[in-house]
């Protein structure tokens, strides 16, 4: 029972400091390439009315939220996990994609942005933190 609470608590871990990672740099893009006049990033209402004014340059900052999230949040729940790492690390990871298939589906986005993030973002950055912590637990 120990270690169902242990799987539990690191994939709890995870999933809110990965968000807290994602919600963090999508808040702090518009600052750094701000969108075009009258959009509200954080609104997918206004989102969806004006996507067609959005250029290649507005949807960096997303991508890095989503795949960065999943990273931190992988790597976190790999640490705290005593057993099975790899499958939490990994959970972090369907997870955060999940989330990412429903944010497809709620706003509007190029489809070549839409495939970018669903592929690169998500599993090969749990696999990124799996290979990182394995790795820093080598020497």
């Amino acid at each position: 029972m120990k270690i169902y609470l242990n799987i539990g608590l690191a994939l709890v871990a995870g999933v809110i400091v990965g968000g807290l990672v994602n919600i963090m740099i999508v808040m702090v893009g518009p600052m750094i390439i701000p969108p075009p006049e009258g959009i509200d990033m954080t609104s997918a209402e206004s989102l969806k009315e004006n996507a067609h004014l959005l250029q290649s340059k507005h949807y960096i900052f997303p991508l890095l939220a989503h795949a960065l999230g999943t990273f931190v949040g992988a790597l976190l729940a790999y640490k705290l996990a005593k057993q099975y790492q790899v499958l939490v690390a990994f959970c972090i990871g369907a997870l955060f994609f999940l989330g990412g298939v429903s944010a497809a589906q709620m706003i509007p986005a190029p489809i070549d942005f839409i495939l970018v993030d669903l592929i690169f973002a998500y599993f090969p950055m749990a696999y990124a933190a799996i290979s990182l912590a394995k790795g820093a637990t080598k020497e």
